[in-house]
């Protein structure tokens, strides 16, 4: 479980989480919003990338606040607007995230390459990728890392249809899980896949 408790966090111009509080069970989660309304925020927020103002995160047994390292480590997290890899070819990026996550699955690896047709890419470095293929690179990483708590930001962005329907695909899979925690952050629910817990954000 992901236990959120009365969490708030907001901007001078923007309330994002006012005295939030919910639990994520393994499956798929929503953060839903329209343009500026905080879904990465909250991203940061569950990846203990930020602080919050007040409340209180806990997963696996770690509090954030007390053990933010043991909290952290159970967490893939990518802001797809990063460009902190950019000199990395997409192998060398895998290989780094296959280091730090015990649970690394090869075999999905290998099954989501394929299904985003990432492998002419993988010998190329991460700034001379599309959006779209970057895109990608995140969510091949994110889907073989294994992690307790995995954070998609904006997964559908830049992608074609057929890579599209392949992310809905492992996410429907996803939702059948009962270890991982996957949170999906975007402006539309995804299409069919059933979701364990919705955080709207309003328009």
């Amino acid at each position: 479980m992901l236990n959120l408790s009365h969490l708030s966090f907001a901007y001078p111009d923007c309330v994002v989480l006012r005295d939030f509080s919910a639990q994520l069970a393994p499956g798929v989660a929503l953060v839903l919003g329209g343009d500026g309304r905080g879904k990465t925020t909250v991203q940061c927020l569950l990846a203990g990338e930020l602080t919050p103002d007040a409340g209180r995160l806990q997963l696996g047994g770690a509090f954030l606040d007390e053990q933010p390292e043991a909290y952290r480590q159970q967490v893939f997290w990518k802001d797809p607007r990063s460009a902190a890899h950019d000199a990395l070819t997409v192998t060398d990026y895998l290989q780094s995230v296959q280091r730090a996550y015990p649970g690394f699955d090869e075999a999905v690896l290998a099954e989501v390459v394929d299904g985003l047709t990432l492998e002419p890419h993988l010998h190329k470095n991460l700034f001379m990728l599309s959006t779209g293929s970057k895109r990608k690179v995140w969510i091949a990483a994110a889907a073989a890392s294994g992690a307790q708590l995995t954070l998609l930001d904006g997964p559908f962005v830049a992608l074609d249809q057929v890579s599209i329907n392949f992310v809905l695909q492992l996410l429907t899979e996803a939702a059948s899980q009962s270890t991982r925690i996957w949170v999906v952050a975007d402006y539309l629910p995804p299409s069919d896949v059933p979701l364990t817990t919705l955080i709207n954000l309003g328009d």
